[in-house]
């Protein structure tokens, strides 16, 4: 059941009507106070939120940026890889030149090698007549 007969003390009897307006002011006041505060919050969010709006706008922005730089990086080393491979077929046909250039060597020394004995007896024998000094 509902009391209808209004406030009352803790003697049970009921509040004089000046201490029930005192009261009723004060709970008014208290409210008010409150609702401030509320909206001095409120208002101090609203702030804070466009502050967090903006920085999350910056950070989508540079989160796409980072996005492509990492997609350009991506295709870097796709083409260092591409490059890589073909250096490897390069180094081989280069080592299979040496191979060849160096069995030419190894040919052209042993044809040479007479003419150089040639050479040498031809100077061995030019100095023994003296024709060298």
């Amino acid at each position: 059941m509902v009391d209808k007969t209004g406030p009352r003390t803790d003697s049970g009897q009921p509040l004089p009507e000046r201490q029930r307006f005192r009261r009723l002011a004060q709970a008014a006041l208290n409210a008010d106070l409150t609702v401030s505060q509320v909206d001095t919050i409120l208002t101090d969010l609203d702030g804070a939120l466009t502050g967090i709006d903006a920085t999350m706008g910056d950070m989508n922005a540079t989160i796409t940026t980072l996005d492509g730089a990492l997609n350009r990086f991506v295709e870097s080393l796709d083409n260092v890889d591409a490059i890589a491979e073909r250096m490897v077929a390069v180094v081989a046909r280069l080592e299979t030149v040496v191979d060849r250039v160096e069995r030419l060597v190894g040919v052209a020394e042993i044809a040479l090698k007479p003419i150089g004995m040639i050479e040498s007896a031809g100077r061995g024998v030019a100095d023994f007549i003296g024709l060298r000094r």
